[in-house]
């Protein structure tokens, strides 16, 4: 209980930052590598000892963390990723260690505001929760193989073997005709007789055939780092994609600032579908663009919209509360239900 309310009271005390969406890195301290699972989905697809997940959008998520060692015993727990008393999304960071009886828990570590690009170090595998496997990276492996085959044409030169007597000794020269090589063996045996080669090559006869094999292995690779995309490990989807993860934080901005630059109601709605019809948002992001218009009916028009939209519609029913009217949460309800 001591331990709960010391966690609770350190998150609490965090700056007061949201960035629509939490983060969790959890890492094993006598490096043991793991598979991390969120609400049952695995976030890595080859065991590491130091995982992050960014895009995290409900308040609350099932984590399991299952080694690569089968004989270590998996460990669950349910993690926060907003901070109690501000309500802001927070990057949480666990730790897997040993406690005093020697078993393998995960603990919390800290926690910080979520910064707005995030740049892992080389030894972190880092996701983004419900985004496909980072894009695979083609290496191409190329083995050349050179083969030199040579020809000698003798022309004019020749070839000729004579036995004959002469004292022993060998001659090569080189001249402009071509190689000419004398080389006269004696035989001891056989008094001054012995062994008269005689070799004339034309340079100009000389042929060399090259011949070049070229294999090429392909293999594919994953990356386990970020891109520059705002501290994402993928690059958003299409519009035209089913929805995977919410904006990032510095375009959220922009869309806000945009949408209240309007003047008037209809402009700010119009510009508000604009901008969602392009990309994906999370729930809490619908509600921080209806608390933009000063209308009721349009704050509900806008969530109706949006709901196809929407990364987590699990957690679509909160957007009822920022009605004032229980007409209008009933009428978001009754949309929600003919939806599904």
């Amino acid at each position: 209980m001591k331990l709960r309310f010391a966690l609770l009271l350190c998150i609490g005390l965090l700056p007061v930052f949201s960035f629509g969406q939490g983060a969790l890195t959890v890492f094993s301290e006598d490096g043991d590598k793991f598979f991390l699972f969120l609400n049952s989905v695995k976030q890595n697809s080859t065991p590491q000892a130091n995982v992050r997940v960014d895009g995290l959008a409900a308040e609350f998520y099932q984590a399991k963390i299952v080694f690569e060692d089968p004989a270590k015993e998996a460990i669950s727990k349910n993690i926060p990723t907003k901070d109690p008393g501000t309500h802001e999304f927070v990057d949480a960071t666990y730790r897997i260690k040993h406690n005093n009886k020697g078993d393998l828990v995960m603990r919390f570590f800290g926690a910080t505001p979520v910064p707005v690009n995030f740049v892992a170090p080389p030894d972190m595998y880092v996701a983004h929760y419900g985004a496909p496997p980072p894009p695979a990276t083609t290496v191409t492996q190329t083995t050349v193989t050179t083969t030199n085959t040579g020809g000698v044409n003798t022309g004019n030169g020749g070839i000729g073997i004579n036995v004959g007597g002469g004292a022993g000794g060998a001659n090569i020269s080189v001249g402009g005709a071509g190689v000419n090589m004398s080389i006269n063996v004696s035989d001891p045996n056989n008094g001054n007789g012995g062994v008269n080669m005689n070799m004339n090559v034309d340079p100009g006869s000389i042929n060399t055939t090259n011949t070049t094999t070229t294999q090429t292995t392909t293999t594919r690779t994953y990356s386990n780092t970020t891109t520059d995309n705002g501290g994402y490990a993928a690059p958003p989807p299409p519009a035209s994609a089913q929805c995977t993860y919410p904006m990032d934080f510095p375009s959220f901005k922009s869309a806000k600032e945009t949408i209240g630059k309007s003047s008037f109601e209809d402009t700010k709605l119009s510009t508000a579908k604009t901008i969602i019809g392009g990309n994906c948002v999370s729930s809490e992001q619908v509600m921080q663009i209806c608390s933009l218009f000063s209308f009721e009916q349009t704050k509900v028009d806008f969530a109706k919209f949006a709901y196809k939209k929407v990364t987590d519609k699990g957690n679509y029913f909160k957007v009822a509360n920022i009605f004032t009217f229980d007409a209008s949460k009933t009428e978001l309800n009754d949309f929600i239900s003919q939806q599904q």
